[in-house]
């Protein structure tokens, strides 16, 4: 994980990407800072695309135990949760089968009250959630 630093040491910016990520997965849409979207975005995406492949290799070689390893990848990434692997695997990479990257989208919402800071509403592309 290139990039920001975010003011925190690898373990915390660690931490921070796997809770923003599991937010997102899990509600569709998260608010937060731009920084903090910017960060995040390209983690959720490779883990979405990791699913993805692992979804198209089983499925083309007809057996789906190949898809094991993609999902123990994804749940080493998402601190082991299951219903968040199932509902990536089962709902979430399913839906952008056709698509080439570009999962989530971020909406400017304007500066937050107490410290002026930048806020977005980053969410998944066609979010059956809207």
């Amino acid at each position: 994980m290139n990039g920001k630093k975010l003011g925190r040491d690898s373990g915390q910016r660690k931490a921070l990407a796997k809770n923003l990520t599991y937010a997102l997965l899990t509600n569709g849409s998260i608010k937060t800072t731009k920084a903090k979207a910017q960060f995040v975005r390209p983690y959720a995406e490779r883990l979405i695309t990791v699913a993805k492949r692992g979804l198209a290799k089983a499925e083309a070689d007809g057996n789906d135990e190949i898809a094991v390893h993609a999902r123990r990848v994804a749940a080493s990434r998402l601190g082991n949760d299951r219903d968040v692997v199932q509902k990536l695997f089962d709902e979430i990479a399913p839906r952008y089968a056709d698509r080439n990257g570009g999962y989530t989208r971020m909406y400017k919402l304007g500066a937050r009250k107490g410290d002026n800071a930048p806020m977005v509403l980053l969410e998944l592309v066609d979010n059956e959630a809207e």
